[in-house]
């Protein structure tokens, strides 16, 4: 049977959840997801996890708080004025609280995101870009379907 390696294509169902359970990405059902280890695609802890899997596996790994997505981090919370949201998207957009949205990189090749914490009388929006899970102990359950 092949066994994952750093560089390995998979095929594979998963589960992401937090500490209360409810899953954060779920592909058990639907369509198997499929990545190349060392793309970013998981993080690296998850992948570190998943290294000598055999094809078939089907097993729950539970990570540590702030191991899979590091500790968060206060500075990673920040204003941002609704002129440059104005700039980077629709002038019209009304952000509430709960809010996920995406930004591109300084060089336009990429995208992060921040949710959205709160919003001013100036239409300034508080955003949380640290991850949903930064911080937090994961629970990452893996089917894995097939390893090239």
């Amino acid at each position: 049977m092949a066994q994952v390696e750093s560089d390995s294509f998979l095929t594979l169902h998963y589960r992401l959840s937090g500490p209360d359970g409810r899953d954060f990405i779920n592909t058990f059902e639907a369509q198997p997801a499929t990545l190349s280890l060392g793309s970013g695609e998981l993080s690296p802890a998850i992948e570190a996890r998943l290294l000598g899997l055999e094809e078939g596996t089907h097993t729950v790994i539970e990570l540590a708080p702030g191991e899979a997505f590091g500790e968060r981090q206060p500075e990673m919370v920040q204003w941002v004025a609704r002129k440059l949201l104005d700039q980077l998207g629709d002038r019209n957009e009304q952000y509430v609280a709960g809010d996920v949205v995406q930004f591109p990189t300084p060089d336009g090749l990429g995208s992060y995101a921040g949710t959205v914490l709160e919003v001013n009388a100036d239409g300034a929006v508080r955003f949380d870009f640290n991850h949903p899970l930064a911080g937090q102990p994961v629970r990452f359950e893996v089917q894995l379907i097939g390893v090239l």
